[in-house]
């Protein structure tokens, strides 16, 4: 039984998606507070594993633990529904209303008013787009069209507006200007590290995965086992 502070465990996991091969992971352990990138999962396989860890498909062998509870426990929606608060996903998959505004976007998961904003709600939404650096000036664009950077940044908000205790980015780097991703790392490492938050970071890019992490791990998708990367290209030097 993993210890105390962890808040998402895997044990000898295996998900058929109809991929090249099945998700697999062997063994991984997230604690409170600890940002950890995975590199090696496409996008596919990163929605994949995100819906194994909030519990919304169940693994077809192995168990995953979500802060010490397994997910295959959950016995209904209503019960499923409560914890999804704990988590917060940053995905293109977030649907962003693309004709409301970045501010009614990130009002909505504080209120339904987003014709006319209560006073409270847009200061909170002032502080989110501050926080993950966001001009304010940005606040009364329509979404639709937003740079890919603001995009992103907007999403990221829209993750944190809860106040997740796990954030799960899949391939957060993807679709970002070049230009911009060595910032975004840093404002992400930064908020998470503020924030006190556990954070899961699924990229294809290792310096990403370094510098948004104080652990990246490569999977090895045949066995499912995880490594430091880098030590696995020492590993193949000595083969």
């Amino acid at each position: 039984m993993p210890s105390a502070d962890v808040v998402i465990a895997l044990r000898d996991v295996r998900k058929d998606y109809r991929g090249l091969r099945p998700l697999r992971v062997r063994s991984l352990d997230v604690r409170e507070g600890e940002s950890v990138a995975l590199v090696g999962l496409d996008r596919v396989a990163a929605e994949v594993f995100v819906n194994l860890v909030i519990g919304a498909t169940l693994p077809d062998t192995g168990d995953v633990l979500s802060f010490g509870t397994p997910t295959s426990a959950i016995t209904d929606a209503d019960e499923w529904l409560s914890g999804m608060h704990r988590f917060g996903i940053l995905s293109e998959r977030v649907v962003l209303l693309e004709s409301c505004t970045v501010e009614q976007n990130l009002a909505l998961p504080f209120s339904l008013e987003i014709d006319r904003i209560p006073e409270e709600v847009s200061s909170r939404v002032r502080d989110l787009a501050d926080e993950v650096g966001l001009p304010s000036g940005l606040l009364a664009e329509v979404a639709g069209t937003l740079s890919a950077g603001a995009l992103h940044r907007t999403r990221l908000a829209k993750a944190l507006a809860l106040g997740p205790r796990v954030l799960l980015a899949e391939h957060p780097n993807a679709t970002i200007p070049a230009d911009e991703v060595s910032r975004f790392a840093a404002d992400l490492a930064a908020i998470a590290a503020r924030r006190q938050m556990a954070m899961v970071v699924m990229t294809a890019d290792v310096a990403f995965a370094r510098a948004v992490s104080g652990r990246a791990l490569m999977v090895h998708p045949a066995t499912g086992q995880l490594t430091p990367v880098g030590g696995w290209r020492d590993w193949l030097a000595r083969r």
